[in-house]
């Protein structure tokens, strides 16, 4: 490929990175805003969450399939398609404020999401030197992050209203005037998701249209690998502590506006704008996490972290006012290491056995779809700041991991979520 091609192949898929973050992180707009139109209980809007990481759990091996068969180009494109495909679903499922319509277009967005996952790493590493591949590999995250802070800025702006109706104001409504109020609100997700489905079926074209190079993947060695996978401990260990790390993260942010209006009385638009200042931090995290690994031991700097977002969550859980959610800005600030990190730590000495153990890593992301539900569950019948208990119990598993991975130094982050 000549410069020119190589630079807007990269550009392409440096934007993948971009379109999945954004998207992922829609979903803590979603939740509120989904809530309030269609009605719902909190264990039911973090069903919302389910949808998205329930589709990564089941799609991430048919995905790789159909790569290996029909090439990493064809695999983008088919998952742009259906990215687009369930954005556009939206309009539909507004206008008839289905809550289960929404559910089945962010199953198919999540699914869109995982072909777009599985093969922007790998891709982004062969676009030009190897020399560089990681430098391209982080400077393509670093846009993953900008669309985490992007997200609730924008969804905050276009989509939610600032305006929540009490039990009381709803009981003094009319049959109609509640009904117009829900369906103003369930409409404002059409023009932006609208919007998003077109941007995203533009890239999809210009990846069809574009040249790119073929992944030559690795033959497979002649060593054999000996035993079971799942007689490998650390690995197991590690994919226990990504399904709660994974958990943890996504029920921080999920219910983070919920969490601002019930305990400091942070309107929904407001809160957006504290949400997204939380993903900043958290993407400011990544970088300097990562410049710290270079005095501290990564193992011991995710313990450190492990245990500083358990004393964060105990303040979110038993103060008041603004200290809560600035509490939780923190824990998102320390969250931004541990994905890459718990990854690394998991598969290290692993040999030909790496492969498949990096598969149930990434499929340990399923946490996202189990634990918010958990929570929403005792939001339900508690309050939303005791449900915080759900995530300071998670950190404690990663903790754990980190002990007893601590003998390890020398590890490389080369993936992210």
């Amino acid at each position: 490929m000549s410069d020119r091609k190589t630079r807007l192949a990269i550009i392409l898929i440096t934007s993948l990175f971009f379109l999945w973050g954004f998207a992922l992180n829609l979903n803590p707009i979603l939740i509120p805003h989904l809530k309030k139109a269609c009605q719902l209980s909190d264990v039911q809007s973090a069903l919302i969450d389910s949808a998205s990481y329930i589709a990564y759990f089941l799609m991430a091996l048919p995905a790789g399939l159909f790569m290996k068969r029909y090439g990493y180009k064809s695999g983008i494109t088919l998952g742009l398609i259906l990215f687009a495909f369930g954005t556009f679903l939206f309009y539909p499922a507004a206008e008839m404020r289905l809550f289960g319509f929404f559910l089945v277009a962010l199953f198919i967005i999540a699914s869109g999401l995982t072909l777009l996952e599985t093969a922007a790493n790998p891709y982004i590493t062969v676009l030009g030197d190897t020399e560089t591949a990681t430098q391209r590999l982080n400077f393509a995250q670093s846009f993953n992050g900008l669309a985490a802070f992007l997200a609730p800025l924008m969804g905050g702006t276009f989509i939610l209203s600032g305006k929540t109706l009490s039990d009381k104001d709803q009981h003094a409504m009319s049959a109609s005037q509640l009904n117009n109020y829900l369906a103003k609100e369930a409409a404002s997700v059409e023009i932006p998701f609208l919007i998003i489905g077109i941007v995203v079926l533009l890239v999809a074209l210009l990846i069809w249209r574009t040249s790119l190079p073929d992944i030559i993947e690795e033959a497979d060695t002649t060593e054999q690998a000996n035993g079971s996978i799942f007689a490998e401990k650390n690995l197991v260990l590690g994919v226990v502590a990504q399904f709660f790390y994974v958990g943890a993260q996504v029920c921080i942010s999920s219910f983070f506006i919920r969490f601002s209006d019930r305990v400091a009385g942070v309107d929904e638009k407001t809160a957006a704008l504290y949400l997204s200042g939380s993903l900043l931090a958290f993407m400011i995290g990544r970088f300097f996490g990562t410049y710290l690994m270079r005095f501290v031991a990564p193992p011991r700097l995710l313990a450190i972290y492990s245990i500083l977002n358990v004393i964060l969550l105990f303040v979110a859980i038993l103060t008041h006012g603004m200290f809560p959610i600035f509490a939780l800005i923190g824990v998102e600030f320390f969250m931004s290491i541990m994905f890459p990190t718990i990854f690394a730590l998991s598969i290290r000495g692993l040999g030909s056995k790496t492969k498949i153990g990096s598969s149930l890593v990434i499929m340990a992301i399923v946490g996202g779809a189990v634990f918010p539900v958990i929570m929403g569950r005792i939001s339900d019948l508690t309050t939303i700041q005791t449900a915080y208990i759900v995530p300071a119990l998670c950190f404690l598993i990663v903790f754990y991991f980190a002990l007893k991975n601590s003998s390890a130094t020398n590890v490389k982050l080369v993936t992210a979520h």
